[in-house]
Formats: structure tokens, sequence, C-alpha cells
């Protein structure tokens, strides 16, 4: 009896000492350890000042408007009548018909694409499309369509596959419109339109094979969208920006924006592919443009966006901006309560379409395209 007294008074001992040091510790602990700090940013530029959809709908005028002055949207010319011509067609594997289709987009000059359509398209206005946007690829559309050998970038086969009506289309200076200087040489371009911009180009493009799918009487114009990979995931967030039919756009390795990029040059070189011609002064004395990448992402909101990047893909301070970048973006979507809307991954395959993250594009396409009841 008297050793289970003595053992049960030690083991009070044993207990009230364990009580006495955690209270201890927890006394020592800094309470700050707790707090969420907030995360001090230079992009906060977007969203200072906006706490309602009446606010962010004020900011947006006053933003496409710099938007449309940055590629040089006035410059462009007047729009003339499609003539869209057919000019080979041939079924792959009984589940499409790939089409190479040809079509006006200024005076004088035709522009070429693959077009993809389901062979189990065939009710009216009921069947999702996608405008799929090649990279900075000689012959580009050949390799959206799975006619060459990276299957990675096939995006035309791989999403007709999965029941969407596709556009492929040809770069400007790619392909079968290759420059004298080479492909993706902007030379002659630049002297016939010497107020435009490349990207105001193929935006302008772009938009006109919104209209190619809408001649389609499968496609629901209602549900039109947009991914890229590279140049074409720069010309997916400019389209989504520019055009709101697109109603759901997924960017791949885009490139970096104009603050916190030491190439921020690249944007207006002075050789090759010049992307803003006119910024180029502008930058050499240090001045940025009137907007950022941040804002022009933010004209697609609320419509269904998402960015995918590598931190790898370039300078990697600038790559861990972009971070701090999407989630001042996400703002603006939370702000118009639509979240589900934006979403951002990145990963570190470098500047590459891995196959988790067309895994993860086509999935958001299906999400936001198809009907819900849609496997």
């Amino acid at each position: 009896m008297r050793y289970d007294r003595i053992r049960v008074l030690m083991l009070a001992l044993v207990g009230w000492l364990g009580d006495a040091a955690s209270a201890a510790t927890q006394e020592r602990l800094d309470p700050r350890l707790f707090e969420v700090p907030k995360i001090e940013s230079s992009w906060t530029d977007l969203t200072d000042g906006i706490d309602s959809p009446e606010a962010w709908a004020e900011r947006r005028q006053v933003l496409k408007r710099r938007f449309l002055e940055l590629i040089r949207d006035d410059a462009k010319p007047e729009r003339v009548p499609l003539e869209l011509r057919y000019e080979a067609s041939v079924e792959v594997e009984g589940v499409y018909v790939r089409h190479l289709v040809s079509y006006a987009v200024e005076r004088d000059e035709r522009a070429t694409a693959y077009l993809g359509v389901p062979i189990s398209a065939t009710d009216a206005r009921s069947t999702p499309a996608i405008v799929a946007l090649h990279g900075t690829y000689p012959r580009g559309i050949e390799q959206a369509a799975g006619l060459d050998d990276d299957s990675s970038k096939a995006y035309l086969d791989h999403l007709c596959r999965r029941g969407y009506v596709v556009i492929a289309p040809e770069h400007f200076v790619s392909g079968r419109r290759i420059p004298p200087l080479g492909a993706y040489d902007t030379t002659a371009f630049h002297q016939r339109h010497p107020e435009w911009t490349s990207v105001g180009k193929f935006t302008y493009e772009h938009a006109i094979a919104i209209d190619v799918l809408e001649t389609l009487e499968q496609v629901d114009p209602t549900r039109i969208g947009a991914m890229g990979h590279s140049l074409g995931g720069q010309g997916t967030i400019f389209l989504a920006a520019y055009d709101e039919r697109i109603k759901a756009a997924a960017d791949n390795c885009a490139a970096a924006f104009f603050r916190h990029n030491p190439d921020v040059l690249e944007w207006s070189r002075d050789r090759w592919y010049v992307y803003f011609r006119p910024i180029r002064a502008g930058l050499l004395e240090r001045r940025m443009p009137a907007i950022d990448f941040h804002e022009i992402m933010a004209l697609v909101a609320p419509r269904a966006f998402l960015d995918v990047s590598a931190l790898d893909d370039g300078h990697r301070a600038t790559q861990r901006q972009r971070v701090l970048m999407l989630m001042e973006v996400a703002e603006i979507w939370h702000v118009l309560n639509a979240d589900d809307e934006f979403a951002f991954f990145v990963h570190g395959r470098g500047h590459s379409v891995p196959a988790e993250t067309r895994a993860l594009i086509y999935t958001w396409l299906d999400e936001h395209l198809k009907p819900r009841s849609a496997p």
C-alpha cells in the first residue's frame, strides 16, 4: 500500500512538472509566430482602391484603353471578308477530320490554319471550340496538328480527341508565310505597318480565327476557349484580354512581364522578332509602359483563366515575382465573386509542356467549356 501511494505521488509530480514546463514554453513563444503577415509586393497597384465590382469596372475601362494603346490597335487595317477556303482535308483514325484552311486577314494577305472537327460533332451549336496557338517554331501548325515529332505540343490532335472543334492558326511570320529574312523576322511587317505592333497583328489575326470557328454550324459560340505554349502562351493572354468571345483560357510558359525583368528590352529588341517596337525608346530611358501583364491578365476577369509557369524558365528571381503577381491578379476574381474561375500552377520542369501540365490545361478547359454533366 505504501509503495502504491508513493507511485501515485510520483506520477502526479511528473504531470505537474510537465504542465509547468509546457506553460513556461508557451509563455516564451513569440505571439507574432501565429499572426499572418501581410505579403508586400509591387503588384498591388492593380488592386489598390478596388473593393467592389463597380470600382473594378471603372478601373478596367482605363486598363483596356492602355492595353489597346500598347498593341497599337488603332493601326490595324480594316476588316476584310473572310473568303474562307478549304485547301485539303483528311480523316484521322475515324475520330476527327483535319482541314487545311486559308482565309483573308488583310487586303492581299491570307492566313493558313489547321481546323479539326470531331466526327461526332453533328448537332448544331453544340460543340465547344478552342483556338490553339503554337510557339516559336517554323512549322508551328504542323506541330500543333500532330504532324511533327514533338507529340507534347500536338494540341489540335489532343483536343479534337476530347471532343473539341479546334483551330490552330499559323503565326504570321512562320510556316507558309515565312518572310524573306527568315522565320519570325518582323522587318517586312514593320515596313508595311510602321505604326502597328507584332502583338497587335497576331492578336488581330487570332480574333479572326474565332470568326472562322463561328462559321461552323457545330460550334457553340458561347463556349470558345484558347490555349497555347511559349509565344502561343503570350498570344493566349493577349487574345483573352482582347476578345471577350474567349470564355476560358490557359497559357503555358508565357514570357515574363515588364517590371522586375532583366530581359525587359527583349520585348522591344532591334532585331528579328520585335513584339512592341514603339516602347523601345522608353525602355532605353528606363521608363516602363503604362500597363503591365498583371493588368492585362486581369482584363480577362471574371472569365476562366489559368496561368501555368515554371520557376526555372528564365530568371528564377523574376519567376518568383510571377507568383507574387498572380496572387494579386487573383484578388480581382475574388472581388468579382469568381474565385473558382482563376488559377495558376507553378512547376520546376522548365520551358516545356509535360504530361501533368497538359492534363491540367485540358481538364481546366473541360471544366469551363463542357457541360457539367460531361465526364
